[in-house]
């Protein structure tokens, strides 16, 4: 489905040919996309380390992504810079072009840009990454940055993936960031400001949380995997991913996986729930991932 998804794009060369490489050229090579994230050291402290300390060694997390048959690594620059030369051709980059602490409230949630296209394609990265915060009330100054990232995408023929993230007061007096209101509503978002790829939750749909909602969200009754079948026709041609999150049971992670690949998803992008892991454990987790990523 994805080859078939790439031809109805309208993407130039150069967005294509980066796309290509990422689902067909690494990882499985089948159009799907397994990426590890690595932006947690900024966006949590080194708090996620702890778990399993080798995990702090930039090293290591690609070490572990290329044994693990990984299409990409996502990192800030700071760390591309410092240890990616020694993986470059080896494992793709996705260069993320901001983020923040969450030693502040996300009432007011703003992820500013501290890395740029150009930096990107100097990196000789596949794609760029931004978050950007749905609801926020930022969200004016979040829209200005992204036109600024978008504009240098297209011109660089770079593509662009959205952490699409609902947040701030207001998402949460209307049923919270994961309900099906708030990631339906953050893949749209997405969509419509020109993204090629967004990286969504998979969203909730409590009878508490959508009594706050916006209508009709109030009164859909649908279980989670039909909201989020939705979800992924809500964001029209752009390609959704899921986000793992933090640490969830084997079985959890597996049936999140699954859930995501028949409602739609192209893949997974996976980090605490990988690298927090002792290597042999992030190896055989992600062996059972791949083999859902194959059957779909």
């Amino acid at each position: 489905m994805a080859k078939n998804i790439l031809g109805e794009l309208n993407l130039a060369t150069g967005k294509l040919t980066r796309l290509r490489r990422l689902l067909y050229n690494s990882g499985l090579g089948n159009g799907k996309l397994l990426i590890l994230p690595y932006d947690q050291g900024l966006e949590h402290g080194p708090r996620d380390f702890f778990d399993n300390p080798d995990s702090a060694d930039p090293d290591y997390i690609f070490r572990l992504a290329i044994e693990g048959g990984f299409s990409a690594v996502a990192m800030q620059i700071g760390l591309a810079e410092k240890y990616y030369h020694k993986y470059a051709g080896k494992i793709p980059l996705i260069l993320k072009l901001n983020g923040k602490t969450d030693v502040p409230s996300d009432a007011r949630a703003l992820s500013p840009l501290n890395a740029s296209v150009e930096d990107a394609v100097r990196l000789g990265a596949d794609a760029v990454g931004y978050t950007l915060y749905v609801g926020s009330p930022a969200q004016t100054d979040d829209f200005v940055f992204l036109r600024k990232v978008r504009q240098d995408a297209t011109r660089f023929g770079m593509p662009l993936i959205i952490w699409s993230y609902p947040r701030g007061e207001a998402i949460e007096k209307k049923g919270g960031k994961d309900s099906f209101y708030a990631v339906d509503y953050a893949a749209r978002v997405a969509c419509e400001l020109g993204t090629d790829v967004v990286k969504l939750n998979f969203p909730t749909n409590r009878p508490e949380d959508r009594l706050h909602a916006k209508k009709p969200y109030q009164s859909i009754d649908w279980d989670a995997d039909k909201c989020f079948e939705h979800v992924v026709k809500s964001a029209g041609k752009t390609l959704v991913i899921v986000s793992g999150g933090g640490r969830i049971s084997d079985e959890a992670l597996l049936v999140k996986v699954e859930r995501s690949l028949k409602a739609g998803a192209i893949g997974i992008i996976f980090g605490r729930n990988i690298w927090q892991r002792p290597h042999d454990d992030a190896l055989e987790i992600v062996g059972k991932i791949k083999e859902l990523l194959l059957k779909y």
